[in-house]
C-alpha cells in the first residue's frame, strides 16, 4: 500500500508541475535499496515538553574545536516516530545561516505536517574549504540517527532540502555514499544516507564552467577535483528520489545543471522530476516584473507534497 501510495502521489506532484509549467517531465520507478540504516540510539529519552517548540543552536557535532549548530522544530503532535526532514542553507558556500535562504518559508508547512524539521550550519569558506561542507552535514544526519529516541524521530525517513549551494550539498548527500570519503568525524557507527533529496537550483557538474561554478570559487573547493565535487559523479542506482526546482532564466547556475542530473538519475532507474520555473531568475527572483509560474506559494507545496509521498 505505502508504494502504491508513493507512486501515486508522485503521479500527482508530477502532473501538477506538467499543467503550470507546460511541459512533461518523467518519473522512473523507483529501485529499492540496500543501504542498512543503523536504528541504535545512544542519547536519552524523549522530553514531552518540546512538542510544538523550537529548540535552536543545538551543537550536533564539534569539528577542530568548531561547534556546528542546528535548529529543530519539532511537530505539534507526538503520534509515532516522526520522519524528519533537514534544510541546508545556500550562500556560495562561504555564507549563510541555517534561519535564512530559500527553503525557508517551508518550514512551518512542514511542521505543521508532523515532520520534525532540522535546519543545519556548516563551515564556510574561505577560513574552510571543500569538503568541510559536506562532511558536516553529513556528520548532521548522522546525529540524528544516533539521537533518535531523543528526538522521537524515525531513522529510516529522513529527507533533505536545500537551495543553490544547499542544493549542491543535499544533491551530494542524495548520491555520495561513505565510499565517497565524506563520513569523517562522530558517529560513524551510522549511515549518512538520506531518503529523499529536493534540490532547488544547486550545482550538480563542477567540471562544467558557470558563473557560480567552481571556476569562479576557487577559494572555496582549494584545488579540491571538480568531478569528485559533483553530486553527478556519485550517481547510482540505489540513490533516493530526487525532486529538482529550478529557474529558467538562472544565470548563476544555470538549469542545465539540473537537466544534467535529471538524465543521471533516470538513466539508472532513480524516481527524479524536475519542475522548470518559469520567469525566475536564481533563488527564483522573478525575471523583469514577471510573476513566476509555478508560484513561490505552489513550489512549497510541490516540496510539502514530495516528502510526505517519500517519507509517509
Amino acid at each position: 500500500m505505502k508504494r502504491l501510495y508513493f507512486f501515486f502521489t508522485l503521479l500527482v506532484i508530477t502532473t501538477l508541475a506538467c499543467s503550470l509549467q507546460g511541459r512533461p517531465t518523467a518519473v522512473t520507478q523507483p529501485i529499492e535499496t540496500t543501504t542498512q540504516l543503523p536504528v541504535t540510539s545512544e542519547a536519552g529519552e524523549f522530553d514531552p515538553s518540546k512538542i510544538g517548540t523550537v529548540e535552536r543552536d543545538v551543537t550536533y557535532c564539534t569539528v577542530d574545536g568548531v561547534e556546528l549548530k542546528m535548529d529543530v522544530y519539532y511537530p505539534s503532535s507526538a503520534q509515532g516516530a516522526w520522519a524528519v526532514t533537514m534544510y541546508v542553507h545556500g550562500g556560495g558556500w562561504s555564507s549563510g545561516d541555517k534561519a535564512q535562504g530559500a527553503g525557508v518559508m517551508e518550514f512551518p508547512a512542514l511542521q505543521r505536517a508532523g515532520f520534525l524539521v532540522v535546519s543545519v550550519n556548516y563551515r564556510l569558506a574561505p577560513d574552510f574549504v571543500f569538503p568541510a561542507m559536506i562532511e558536516d552535514v553529513k556528520c548532521a544526519v548522522r546525529y540524528l540517527r544516533a539521537h533518535a529516541i531523543e528526538y522521537h524521530l524515525d531513522p529510516n525517513r529522513i529527507g533533505v532540502w536545500g537551495g543553490s549551494a544547499g542544493g549542491h550539498l543535499v544533491a551530494l548527500l542524495g548520491t555520495a555514499d561513505e565510499s565517497a570519503g565524506f563520513d569523517v568525524g562522530e558517529y560513524l557507527d551510522q549511515s549518512s544516507r538520506v531518503q529523499a533529496v529536493v534540490d532547488m537550483f544547486g550545482p550538480t557538474d563542477l567540471t562544467m564552467q558557470f558563473e557560480g561554478g567552481y571556476e569562479n570559487a576557487s577559494r572555496v573547493f582549494g584545488g579540491f577535483d571538480a568531478a569528485l565535487a559533483s553530486p553527478v559523479t556519485y550517481v547510482s542506482s540505489d540513490d533516493p528520489p530526487f525532486l529538482m526546482l529550478h529557474g529558467e532564466a538562472d544565470k548563476l547556475v544555470p538549469i542545465e545543471q539540473s537537466e544534467i542530473m535529471l538524465a543521471a538519475l533516470q538513466a539508472v532507474g532513480v524516481p527524479a522530476e524536475l519542475v522548470t520555473v518559469t520567469n525566475a531568475g536564481h533563488s527564483f527572483k522573478p525575471e523583469d516584473g514577471q510573476s513566476i509560474s509555478p508560484s513561490r506559494r505552489e513550489l512549497a507545496q510541490m516540496v510539502l507534497e514530495f516528502f510526505e509521498g517519500i517519507l509517509k
